[in-house]
């Protein structure tokens, strides 16, 4: 049986081939943490060319089975443990850097619902070091085609799972895509420890989360939330994710599962997300906005109407310029309020000397994610539900939570921040780095940017370059990948609840 393919409603022509196995040695995988995980990994749909043709090698390992790559992985860096090591195994397993982020990005959505799921979306980096180019794809929570009635809490049009399958055609020689969301599925099915990530998120808001029968179902034991180590399943979530997996992903937006959410929708109050909406909902793949570093170095950022990724260059040029940081942050709120009040070219907002002091309010929570694989492809990452929990309340039977309708009473999108350095003339990774923390989320990837591609900063040192209350997610290979391997390191915020893995399995 083929992979799961999304229909032609993507409107992408990129085909995503099977992995050719590479000369498999033995290798241990991450270990009794994430059993889970590598259980879930190993279950596909069908088996593929390259798991047989590794058979015919006589090997005791599998394509798609981690510890099938022996040597240097990559890395990845995540704000939840169990995403970060799916998307570990997923590399050990042969996967590159687009696989890896489409596994860990599904886990995310079982085990960070807080700020990711199928209600939600994001917007992604990839560099694609054959091409030598890096592109933007957007594709986040979506707007309402008009204001929902009689809908107390209205919930935005999803994105995430067209989102991630267009993330993974972005690279060729791809895993399975059903394959990568077994990783998820198995988490919700059967259980997944709660994160200390998570159970920050659950109980900031517990009294209006709970107030919802099925997130209290998931979340709660007894009226107190989950505890840290603490497994909780949600089955209803592994069911629509098996229907992903094996109808493929139209299917949210022109299906039976389409047709289960418009019910959905209705009965809790979230206003009746329509066909017409799931259909249209596209993601879209863009040029990023590139700034020139240093010694001919390039960093792209995320573009609008992903506009934390403007006000991150924005900031970067104002640290570039040697401006202080409280100066840097002021230019990228002043940036990000122009480009939101009257739009236009982003590069014409970034060279504009007349902007004034702006600012945006509240603004919602995001997760960010960095992987990069062992042949120097590069993927970074921001995730939203455009609200913390989104609307609050699950879509009956399908298990996950819809996002907040953004532009509607006092939602608005968060500040989506990424980007990804590399040297044009070397062919060759240098740094992606992911940042969250709402009005902070672009400085927590401008402020480690500038640090490491303008100074030499180790990764400690740039890490700490991210105000309060940002959080980075950093991946960065100063001499360049391909090239000195042994320097590559990877890092999560220590403040926040994230792990970073790598990068070598014997």
């Amino acid at each position: 049986m083929p992979p799961s393919r999304e229909s032609s409603a993507t409107r992408m022509n990129t085909t995503a081939r099977t992995a050719k196995p590479r000369r498999p040695t033995n290798g241990p995988t991450i270990g009794r943490a994430l059993a889970l995980v590598v259980a879930g990994l190993s279950l596909t749909a069908c088996e593929t060319a390259g798991n047989l043709a590794s058979g015919m090698l006589g090997s005791s390992i599998q394509a798609g089975t981690p510890g099938f790559v022996s040597g240097f992985l990559g890395g990845v860096a995540a704000e939840e443990p169990v995403a970060a090591a799916a998307a570990r195994s997923v590399l050990s397993a042969g996967g590159n850097a687009t696989d890896a982020a489409v596994a860990a990005g599904f886990v995310m959505a079982v085990t960070l619902p807080s700020r990711v799921g199928l209600g939600g979306g994001g917007a992604c980096l990839v560099y694609n070091r054959t091409r030598n180019e890096t592109e933007a794809l957007v594709f986040p929570p979506g707007a309402r085609a008009s204001t929902p009635h009689n809908a107390d809490r209205p919930a935005a049009v999803p994105l995430f799972a067209r989102g991630m399958f267009a993330l993974y055609t972005r690279l060729p020689n791809a895993r399975p895509f059903e394959e990568l969301i077994g990783p998820a599925e198995q988490a919700a099915r059967f259980g997944v420890p709660m994160s200390r990530a998570l159970h920050n998120d659950v109980a900031a808001v517990p009294a209006p989360l709970f107030a919802d029968p099925e997130v209290r179902a998931v979340f709660s034991r007894a009226g107190r939330p989950v505890a840290v180590g603490e497994s909780f399943q949600n089955p209803p979530l592994g069911g629509t994710l098996a229907a992903l997996r094996t109808a493929g992903v139209g299917d949210l937006h022109q299906g039976g599962l389409a047709r289960r959410l418009e019910e959905a929708s209705a009965q809790v109050g979230a206003g009746t997300i329509t066909m017409a909406e799931l259909r249209a909902a596209l993601p879209q793949l863009m040029r990023p906005i590139i700034v020139n570093g240093r010694g001919g170095d390039r960093i792209a950022f995320l573009p609008p109407p992903a506009d934390g990724g403007l006000a991150a260059a924005a900031a970067f040029q104002a640290l570039q310029a040697g401006q202080a940081p409280d100066a840097a942050q002021a230019r990228a709120m002043a940036v990000a309020s122009a480009s939101r009040a009257r739009g236009g070219d982003p590069m014409a907002l970034l060279a504009a000397n007349d902007l004034s002091s702006g600012g945006l309010g509240d603004l919602p929570a995001s997760a960010g994610l960095v992987v990069y694989d062992r042949n120097g492809n590069a993927v970074t990452c921001a995730f939203t539900m455009n609200n913390l929990f989104g609307t609050g309340r699950i879509m009956p039977g399908m298990g996950f939570l819809g996002a907040a309708a953004p532009n509607l009473g006092r939602i608005q999108p968060p500040l989506l921040s990424a980007a990804i350095g590399w040297s044009p003339n070397l062919r060759a990774f240098r740094m992606a780095v992911a940042g969250s923390g709402q009005q902070a989320a672009p400085m927590a990837v401008a402020g480690p940017l500038a640090a490491q591609m303008l100074r030499d900063a180790g990764a400690e040192t740039a890490i700490q370059q991210s105000p309060e209350p940002g959080r980075t997610q950093l991946g960065m290979c100063p001499r360049y990948l391909p090239g000195y391997q042994a320097l590559c390191t990877t890092l999560t915020d220590p403040r926040g609840a994230g792990v970073a893995l790598g990068a070598t399995d014997r």
